[in-house]
């Protein structure tokens, strides 16, 4: 399997992101073609020894740039050659912590969407010891409608069905109230038509119910997925700072509680989740927080890895139809 890994793509490239190449290729078994700039990269590989492949990219979006104006002015960006790179067969997957509206546009004009989706979407995994669930859409989709929310749920379900092996799981729709008569227009109207569709539809979930084993998927706006993802961020680095805070000036209790610790610490650390599936479009793309560090890098050609193993695309494309 053969993932292609932006190089340039970050606030950290391309040091981490090679670091995390070389991880990957070490820990997962895949082989990884880090697609940018021929001389940074290779001014990073100098001191290790590797087959990592490159793919030379003379351009890079930055996050400042407008994203469809830079897909289609930047033709020789990392995004944009690692994505053809991908449409023509030469990797499995793309993965980029580089400007995720780009990485949004070049998928969408270059690999399509899938037949039938009417939006792609992002989907963030919220891996907790006790469960796992995945909130769609993160904010590719600031505006929705009914319909849209239904697709989500639709790949959210299959996402879900293929990564963890479950049997029909259970779809929630975010809303302010668990009563049916809760929530603005589009939550009330995409109410109704998720009761029609087939889904295990278990019907509203507040933001509480996140964390707690109600839905195995949770549907939303772009919008209201993104804020809610951004606030749960900032919460889990604030927890995980005062514990790390709190333990270092405790020793002895560190002794004590330190592998529950670590459990917790892992549960609310983005980097122990790599990055976000895009779903919808005709290709395992993947996208990592734009500060990723090499663990981070690493564990999204994971989620990379795992998506091309259990065939998503395929199976979003067989479950629209």
């Amino acid at each position: 399997m053969r993932i292609a890994l932006d190089a340039m793509g970050g606030e950290n490239a391309p040091r981490e992101v090679v670091r995390g190449a070389l991880a990957a290729t070490r820990e997962l078994g895949v082989e990884v073609v880090l697609v940018g700039k021929r001389s940074a990269i290779a001014a990073e590989l100098k001191d290790h020894r590797s087959d990592i492949s490159i793919a030379d990219a003379s351009e890079v979006v930055e996050f400042e740039d407008h994203p469809t104006q830079a897909v289609r002015e930047k033709q020789d960006s990392s995004i944009v050659v690692g994505i053809n790179l991908l449409k023509n067969g030469n990797a499995s997957a793309f993965v980029s912590a580089g400007n995720s509206g780009a990485v949004m546009a070049a998928a969408t004009l270059t690999l399509k969407r899938i037949e039938g989706i009417e939006r792609p979407a992002l989907g963030f995994l919220f891996v907790l010891p006790w469960h796992s669930v995945l909130l769609i859409d993160l904010g590719a989709n600031a505006d929705c409608k009914p319909s849209q929310l239904v697709q989500f749920a639709q790949m959210g379900s299959v996402y879900m069905e293929r990564i963890f092996g479950l049997k029909r799981p259970r779809i929630g729709l975010l809303s302010n109230g668990v009563e049916e008569n809760k929530g603005n227009l589009l939550v009330r109207e995409t109410h109704q038509l998720l009761k029609d569709t087939g889904l295990n539809f278990v019907g509203n979930v507040e933001g509480n119910d996140i964390p707690r084993s109600v839905a195995d998927v949770i549907v939303t706006d772009g919008f209201t997925g993104n804020v809610v993802l951004k606030t749960g961020e900032g919460i889990g680095e604030m927890i995980i700072q005062s514990l790390r805070q709190e333990l270092a000036r405790l020793p002895l209790f560190r002794m004590i509680v330190e592998r529950s610790i670590r459990t917790a610490i892992q549960a609310l650390d983005s980097a122990e989740h790599g990055g976000v599936p895009l779903l919808g479009v005709n290709g395992n793309v993947i996208i990592a927080h734009g500060h990723s560090e090499a663990k981070a890098i690493k564990s999204a050609v994971f989620m990379a890895k795992r998506a091309v193993e259990q065939g998503v695309v395929e199976a979003i494309k067989k479950g629209i139809s």
